[in-house]
């Protein structure tokens, strides 16, 4: 797998904490993970008891067993090794003063370099199984120190103040998130831009399991586990809420992690069921001699998927539910407040459904509609639906593979839909048909790009404008205009660029500036674009700015064009095709 950033999420301005706290590794944190992730703890728990169990069968055990002591000739003789030529037995002494001589020959004495009863091995078993906490068993025993203040094997306590300042986040500052993976590991990378300066640096990173494919913010605090109803890290001002980033994988697992924790090892939540699943390995179909290509499907589970996780969004009005869509050809939903770590029938995904009959690729809520789900799917068909009466739910065949979908923020029936062969439909679900054997024609279709769009979002903040990107390594803004006189809707192009980051797979406008995006793709590289800078996008969005109660600055153009991205060493091998 090449490098490559899958997914962009903004972070709003005010959300993140100034001070990001430092993970720890603490008694009620080895009590969280070991039961959100129960099953490969007991896993290595019993292996650890099998290879025990087979050691002393073997005679050759952990207990530090007297047989390896006494070894038997050939005529059947037990031979001492010679441990008590030097150790005096009679006395029962427990050691030797260094300062003895050797009776018969004056010298001192030498150690017996077979001598293991300086290391306690009678003992070893009961210290280890006392310690026997899965993976994290050989840090237990560490002392912790809330700060390095506290810590007295620490003598340069000025640097805990620079290393805060160089962490603290203003509230002027965004944060974006990205899922990066480069050199085949994967993690999620945070960057703070300062709008203000232009500026843009990574703050730190997370590591993650597999290739990620779709991100998700989120500030609704999940339920971690039974023994934790709260999250590890929330922010004391804003009870309730907090700062989280939802991640898709190619594992059938929705990891859920808190972006106010640096240097976190493990999420905040799970939702899924690892050891059900066993990760998402096909089964090849056919048992006969010639092999096919085509794979079967696993069997699908109501509680939890079973395959990857293509699509996530997140309920900004039922703020602790999360829509999930999936190589499975399902849709699920999920209760952040509930227990992932319960068993039971009542656990796992509250509603499953089956709308589709190949993998979904993009999931969206309504805004203006809290309970309406729209979905987008590799059986060239996009569906949207109640999530209470998914049975009397519409639909429009389409021409082509769903790449994205979203509902448009200014109406509450409008919506878009990106494809594979580079068109981008507009569509009423209002007109839209119960039967997909019906025609639903398209309001508008626009020619977006030479080759698959990949990505589409809809500015929060201007009506009608309109940020898409494709495979052919393009970034354009549309506007799109409503003639009231023929009554139809106009679209044009207002701007394009390539912006450097090879194929684009993610274009989102930001939650804050009307007119700046970010966009990332195959060169594992993000770019924010203001594009403001252009004069051609001023003079189309200017009106529409000012109706929406917005004014636009006017910015000095840089030598970038308003393009801002981060400094890297190779940036002289930026240029090189990586397709």
């Amino acid at each position: 797998m090449s490098n490559l950033i899958s997914a962009v999420a903004w972070v709003k301005r005010g959300v993140a904490i100034q001070h990001p706290q430092k993970y720890i590794l603490d008694d009620n944190e080895l009590q969280r993970v070991s039961a959100l992730a129960r099953i490969e703890l007991e896993d290595a728990r019993v292996e650890m008891e099998r290879a025990h169990k087979a050691a002393q069968e073997m005679g050759k055990g952990a207990e530090g067993d007297e047989a390896d002591d006494i070894a038997i000739d050939g005529d059947g003789v037990e031979e001492d090794d010679g441990d008590a030529n030097w150790v005096d037995e009679g006395e029962g002494n427990a050691e030797v003063d260094n300062d003895a001589m050797d009776v018969d020959s004056g010298a001192p004495p030498k150690s017996d370099p077979d001598d293991l009863s300086k290391y306690n091995l009678d003992d070893y078993d009961e210290d280890a199984k006392a310690s026997a906490l899965g993976p994290f068993s050989n840090i237990k025993g560490l002392t912790y120190y809330k700060d390095n203040a506290e810590d007295p094997f620490i003598t340069l306590k000025d640097e805990d103040d620079d290393e805060r300042e160089e962490l603290e986040i203003y509230p002027t500052d965004n944060l974006l998130v990205t899922a990066k993976t480069e050199d085949e590991i994967s993690q999620l990378e945070i960057y703070v831009y300062d709008e203000s300066q232009e500026n843009l640096y990574v703050h730190h990173d997370l590591m993650l399991p597999n290739f990620p494919l779709c991100l998700e913010w989120l500030d609704f605090p999940p339920t971690t586990s039974s023994s934790s109803a709260t999250p590890i890290c929330t922010n004391p001002a804003k009870p309730g809420f907090g700062n989280f980033i939802a991640v898709g994988t190619l594992d059938p697992e929705i990891e859920i992690w808190s972006l106010d924790l640096v240097e976190a090892m493990y999420p905040t939540s799970i939702l899924g069921r690892p050891d059900e699943t066993k990760a998402h390995v096909p089964t090849p179909l056919g048992t006969g001699k010639k092999k096919r290509k085509k794979q079967k499907h696993r069997s699908v589970e109501k509680g939890y998927h079973v395959d990857a996780i293509l699509g996530l969004s997140w309920n900004k009005v039922q703020r602790n539910l999360l829509a999930s869509c999936s190589a499975d050809r399902t849709v699920k939903l999920w209760d952040l407040s509930r227990d992932p770590t319960a068993a039971g029938e009542g656990s796992g995904a509250i509603r499953s459904f089956e709308v589709h009959k190949d993998k979904v690729q993009a999931v969206q809520w309504n805004e203006k509609e809290p309970s309406v789900l729209l979905t987008g799917s590799y059986d060239r068909t996009v569906r949207t639906f109640d999530s209470r009466a998914p049975e009397a739910g519409v639909g429009a065949a389409l021409g082509s593979d769903v790449e994205a979908l979203r509902w448009d923020p200014w109406e509450s029936y409008g919506f878009y839909v990106s494809l594979e062969n580079g068109l981008v439909l507009n569509f009423d679900a209002r007109a839209l048909p119960s039967s997909l054997d019906q025609p639903s024609p398209a309001r508008f279709t626009v020619s977006a790009h030479d080759g698959a769009v990949s990505s589409i979002d809809i500015n929060p903040h201007i009506k009608g404008c309109i940020v898409t990107g494709g495979t052919d390594k393009m970034v354009k803004v549309w506007n799109v205009v409503d003639d009231e006189d023929l009554g139809k809707r106009n679209v044009s192009l207002v701007t394009s660029r390539d912006l450097g980051v090879g194929k684009v797979f993610s274009t989102t406008w930001s939650p804050d500036d009307p007119l700046t995006l970010a966009a990332a793709g195959s060169k594992a590289k993000l770019q924010i674009w203001d594009v403001g800078a252009n004069f051609g996008t001023r003079k189309a969005f200017g009106n529409k700015l000012r109706d929406a109660g917005r004014t636009l600055r006017e910015k000095g153009v840089g030598e970038g064009g308003g393009v801002i991205g981060v400094q890297s060493d190779d940036e002289d091998s930026a240029g090189e095709d990586d397709d």
